[in-house]
């Protein structure tokens, strides 16, 4: 049984990189993520062993022990011996809930392996799918834990030989997911292999779990496991001491967890978009501690106490307390005040932590989830890490006032703290009706931030309810539309297009960004989206919302001057279309030719915004403009004599049925789709219809195109929300007269 190690005894082994492991624990909702890092900290002497299970220690905010849900990422390090070595595992439990997927993604970023728990009577299940692509996206090594084991024995009454069975289905299934999710170099090397000893069966909540070979060195059959639920309460208990789950998680971790320096070398060139063969590509490649410090920020978190606690991954030097250090998104210079570890939701204050280690720190007010924070004396030379690609979108959002008028200071304040602890959450002012608008990845995640505002800032808000958030997009080519700022000196000449699907998916698995060298954009575009070379050379800007400017003009005087201010006319026409002012997706913006006044008192913002916009919109209603709405993936687990009802559920919501998979005779699968408009009310409807005997999850899928019989009903409905005149302009409001 390991012993709790002061923070100098842990501070102490952080020394040698190669007794190391940053890992995550990842899962579909409920599938007991947080109980097993509950035992993890029980091993460590951090909890009682009694409470395990029960405590839910990482979930230390009220909201997350009272709907028994994760919503922010926790940290811990925790000590282990194994093979007669000390070790220091780094240890994050994330949110399973598909509305918290973004808090995963950064949490993934500075982990090199993620423990998958599956619960074995569900499965996997939507959420287990979207968290192991989330994983291997960022090179993350992922382990198997086979949880609940208990619910196949003590529910649904399985023999020894059916719950083997119930494993090969479950590890089949996890091994394709990989095959077709992981890089090839990775495939076979990361299978889930119980043999290997990469696979751990066990029952969080009972606090026991085996691998194959520890089963084999203990002696202990399935039959024993069976045997030991059959006799109750005390052969659960001596099965417990004879198979801690702990050690059995924490032995695996060790064994097949890579340490920093080894990860860092097949990680850093995925997720970094600088030199590698540079001091600090190299430094970051060997995590080496007396290297240029660069260290990636995770997590912000607002302590009602300290302010604005960062916490990230040194991936190279050393941070220290005292000293200053550059942050490259927010281009300023700010100094660390004070260092420390986490000890469950404690932090332990002290004066350096190496690379390969997770820290938090103190005085970096300006740091931003995703930031870079690098040696001062690197600040020109070193670049940032490859942006976040988040699985999901906030696709819901809704207005928000204080309940008393003087709470308005306060309210702005705390949506502020709210959208620097979340980046999933948007806010934004709308300034036709003065109103305050939260947007979110989907209804919980919207309650729970108003569960903060209350708990955490003291505000209470009156809310409209929940509305879902559309895209603008155009379907067919648009004519060369001239656009003339007010003054008449500066003339535009621009067409729209839509996006092919090979360009919008490049952008958005981020192959193709903004900042990156022209001609290999340029290239990865001819060879894999059918673009012409010439013309994706001159690219002039890509929006967060996958819309890109392109600059075909010959020999126009004065362009270089007003490029800039072209680009954000085109950045902020993007944020608001003419068709219902929602955010403009997937549009192509060229620019043919132009005429720039040679007095720049003539050519400022006011005269070329206009010029940029007019065109863009007049563009955009003339080819065949439609909204896009967001559409989810629905995977449920039902009773096979179930199926129909969950069908009519589907169709009842405009959804659609993609599979129907009898994973046993009396059992089913079915994957869907379905609008987020038509599912707020999905849960109560499917409890309803199946009696409360399906498991589903959802995640977001894809944007798609409004029918078009429902295509003017929403659009009014959207501009009339707004106070927009209900029918939208016509393409002459924005041409020149």
């Amino acid at each position: 049984m390991p012993r709790y190690k002061t923070v100098e005894q842990i501070q102490a082994i952080m020394g040698n990189i190669e007794q190391i492991r940053n890992i995550g624990i990842i899962a579909h909702v409920d599938h007991g993520k947080t109980t097993t890092s509950d035992l993890l900290l029980a091993a460590a002497g951090i909890i009682s062993m009694k409470v395990a299970g029960e405590a839910l220690a990482l979930d230390y905010l009220d909201v997350e022990q009272k709907r028994g849900i994760t919503v922010k990422a926790a940290n811990i390090s925790l000590y282990h011996e194994y093979g007669g070595r000390p070790y220091v595992i780094n240890l994050i439990d994330t949110p399973g809930h598909v509305d918290f997927s973004g808090k995963v993604t950064r949490s993934l970023r500075v982990l090199d392996g993620a423990l998958v728990v599956v619960d074995a009577v569900e499965g996997v299940m939507t959420q287990t799918e979207t968290v192991l692509r989330q994983a291997l996206e960022e090179r993350v090594r992922p382990l198997l834990f086979i949880n609940k084991v208990d619910r196949l024995i003590k529910e649904l009454k399985f023999t020894a030989q059916e719950v083997q069975q119930r494993f090969v289905e479950i590890i089949k299934t996890m091994n394709s997911l990989l095959a077709e999710y992981a890089e090839p170099e990775f495939r076979e090397k990361w299978a889930f292999d119980p043999a290997r000893g990469t696979v751990i069966f066990g029952a969080a909540r009972d606090k026991w779990g085996l691998t194959v070979s520890t089963a084999q060195r203990k002696g202990i059959r399935f039959s024993d496991i069976v045997g030991a639920y059959e006799k109750g309460k005390e052969g659960v208990e001596e099965l417990a001491k004879a198979a801690p789950l702990h050690e059995a998680i924490l032995e695996t971790v060790i064994r097949f967890v890579p340490n920093p320096r080894e990860a860092q070398s097949y990680r850093i060139p995925k997720i970094w978009r600088g030199a590698i063969d540079s001091d600090v590509g190299k430094a970051m490649m060997n995590a080496d501690p007396s290297g240029p410090l660069v260290y990636l920020i995770n997590d912000m978190r607002v302590d009602p106490h300290a302010g604005l606690v960062a916490t990230g991954r040194v991936f190279s030097g050393t941070l220290r307390a005292g000293e200053e250090a550059w942050l490259l998104a927010s281009r300023s210079k700010q100094r660390v005040l004070q260092v420390s570890l986490y000890m469950g939701p404690i932090r332990e204050v002290v004066e350096s932590v190496a690379a390969g280690n997770i820290a938090a720190t103190l005085g970096l007010e300006a740091a931003r989830a995703g930031e870079t924070v690098v040696q001062v004396a690197y600040k020109d030379s070193v670049a940032p890490f490859e942006r976040l690609r988040y699985v999901s979108e906030p696709v819901v959002t809704m207005a928000v006032e204080p309940k008393k008028t003087a709470d308005l200071p306060r309210l702005v304040e705390a949506l502020r703290k709210l959208s620097i602890e979340d980046p999933n959450i948007l806010v934004k002012i709308n300034e036709e009706t003065g109103e305050y608008l939260i947007s979110g990845m989907g209804p919980l995640h919207l309650e729970i931030a108003l569960t903060f505002l209350k708990e955490n800032y003291g505000v209470e808000v009156d809310t409209t309810p929940p509305l879902v958030v559309y895209r603008e997009a155009c379907r067919a080519p648009s004519q060369v539309i001239e656009g003339k700022s007010p003054n008449k000196h500066n003339r535009l000449y621009i067409s729209v297009e839509p996006l092919n699907e090979e360009t919008t998916k490049l952008i958005q698995q981020g192959v193709v960004v903004e900042d990156m060298d022209a001609r290999e954009r340029a290239r990865i575009l001819r060879d894999q989206a059918g673009w012409d070379y010439d013309e994706a050379r001159r690219i002039w800007a890509i929006d967060e919302n996958i819309n890109v400017f392109v600059d075909r003009t010959a020999g126009v005087q004065y362009l270089r001057e007003v490029r800039d201010t072209i680009i954000q006319g085109f950045r902020l026409a993007m944020k608001e279309g003419p068709l219902a002012a929602e955010p403009v997706r997937g549009v192509k913006v060229v620019l043919h030719d132009a005429v720039i006044h040679e007095d720049p008192a003539h050519r400022g913002p006011a005269q070329l915004y206009p010029a940029t916009r007019n065109p863009i919109f007049a563009g955009m209603l003339l080819a065949r403009p439609t909204l896009l709405e967001p559409i989810q993936k629905l995977d449920v687990r039902v009773p096979a004599d179930l199926v129909s009802a969950v069908v009519s559920v589907v169709s009842r919501k405009r959804g659609k049925v993609l599979d129907v998979v009898y994973t046993t005779p009396t059992s089913a699968r079915i994957v869907a789709e379905l609008p987020v408009a038509e599912s707020m009310d999905l849960a109560s409807e499917l409890r309803s219809a199946t009696a409360g005997r399906a498991f589903w999850g959802t995640e977001f899928s894809r944007w798609l195109s409004v029918p078009e019989q429902l295509l003017p009903t929403v659009v009014r409905s959207i501009r009339t929300r707004k106070g927009l005149p209900p029918e939208p302009p016509r393409p002459e409001d924005f041409m020149p007269t």
